[in-house]
This record gives C-alpha cells, sequence and structure tokens, in this order.
C-alpha cells in the first residue's frame, strides 16, 4: 500500500512539473492574464458582498495597497507550501487606484501530505513599509514586512497597535468560510511576464504601480472596476 501511494506521489509531482513547465516554454497570454484579472475581480467582489462579515470598510479606507491572489493551491504532492498567481494594486495620491501589477505567492512547509486545497487569498497593506518590498522585485511576509490574520467585520476596526506591529492583513476564504489567515514565510513576488503579456511592453513595478506609466486596458480593467465598487477613491488616510 504505502508503495502504491509513493508511486502516485511522483506521478502527481511528475504532472505538475510538467503543467509548471509548459507554462513557462509558451509564456503568459493577454487571455489569461484577462482571466486571472477577472477571477480577482470576482474575489474582491464577493467577499465585500459578505453582509456581516467581509473586511471591515475602515481597513479598506485606510489601504496603501490591496493584492488579491484567486485559488491559491495549499498543499501539495509529497510535501507543503502555497503558490498562486494574482493581482496587486497601489492607491494614489489622488486616492484613486493604480493599473495594476501581477503578482506571484510562493512558500510553505515541508512534511508528507497528500491533497491540496484552493484558497482565496486578499492581502491589505496599510503602510508604504509593509509595501514598498515589492518595488524591488519581492517581499517575505513576517520577515521583510510583518503579517497577521486581519480582523472580520464591516463595521469592525483594527486597532493602531496590530497596523503599526502588521502593515500587512491578510484574509483567506476557502470552502465558504471566510477569514483572517497567517502567512509568515510566504514570498510575494513580481510576475513580469504576466505584466508583459498585459500591458504589451516590459516595464518595473514602479513604472505600473506608483509613476502611472502602465495604461489601464481591457485585460487589467475587471480588477480596478472591482476595487473602485468596494473601495472608492477617496484620499488615504493616515496610518
Amino acid at each position: 500500500m504505502f508503495k502504491r501511494n509513493q508511486v502516485l506521489v511522483m506521478a502527481f509531482s511528475l504532472v505538475f512539473l510538467a503543467g509548471s513547465l509548459s507554462v513557462r516554454a509558451f509564456g503568459a497570454s493577454k487571455d489569461e492574464e484577462h482571466e486571472r484579472a477577472q477571477n480577482a475581480a470576482n474575489v474582491m467582489t464577493e467577499i465585500m458582498g459578505i453582509p456581516e462579515e467581509g473586511i471591515p470598510n475602515d481597513l479598506m479606507a485606510r489601504a496603501e495597497a490591496i493584492a488579491v491572489i484567486p485559488h491559491m493551491l495549499k498543499g501539495a504532492f509529497g510535501f507543503g507550501g502555497e503558490y498562486g498567481k494574482g493581482l496587486v494594486s497601489h492607491r494614489m495620491d489622488n486616492g484613486r487606484w493604480s493599473a495594476p501589477a501581477y503578482i506571484k505567492i510562493g512558500g510553505g512547509s515541508f512534511g508528507f501530505q497528500l491533497g491540496a486545497q484552493a484558497t482565496d487569498l486578499v492581502l491589505v497593506f496599510t503602510s508604504r513599509d509593509g509595501f514598498k518590498g515589492l518595488m524591488d522585485g519581492k517581499v517575505k511576509l513576517g520577515a521583510d514586512a510583518a503579517v497577521a490574520a486581519g480582523p472580520v467585520g464591516r463595521t469592525a476596526q483594527a486597532s493602531t497597535d496590530v497596523l503599526l506591529k502588521s502593515p500587512v492583513l491578510a484574509y483567506s476564504r476557502s470552502k465558504g468560510l471566510f477569514a483572517g489567515i497567517a502567512l509568515d514565510g510566504a514570498v510575494v513576488t513580481i510576475d513580469d511576464s504576466a505584466n508583459k503579456a498585459a500591458y504589451g511592453r516590459e516595464m518595473t513595478p514602479e513604472d505600473i504601480l506608483y509613476n502611472g506609466r502602465a495604461r489601464m486596458n481591457d485585460v487589467v480593467a475587471p480588477f480596478v472596476r472591482a476595487l473602485d465598487r468596494v473601495a472608492p477613491a477617496q484620499k488615504r488616510l493616515s496610518n
């Protein structure tokens, strides 16, 4: 029985590896990145539509940036971990949301496991300190930026102490349940190939998120429209 499980683990691992290599070989496409933006938009809209729960309105109002990773895969064949792809948008000085940058998240622990679980993940960056690591290409949650499970409830408020100690607040939704989640050790990186596919040329994270050099287009528009609905344009509140 144990040998049979070993064979299954190896087979599933090879399938996963083959899929990863094929994506790298053929690169990203506009259709794929549009679908990713639409999925992230759906997650944001559905979570903020939860009547009594959802991310607090006060927290959304003071968000420096918001990242959404739909269908993050947690668990793997023979080892534990997380892997997912999503988008992040930064609130500009005029209160509007920037064109989004595509991101990836990965990291995890080791141990014998079988099976996988898809989770929708939302990261709310509440300060520039928590967000600036992405401008260099990656940020390790818990090391480069402290992260904590975010408070739940549309009228709840995050205490000043929590905001100062944890500039990144994390939320997850799995099997219909929505709650804060701890993500120490996960690494968020910029997905350069996806950004090139979405915008038609290579650009730095600063160009997209801070400098306004990425033009809003049909590929990324669903995500920004969703943010405009759930966190309308307003001047950033002081943290």
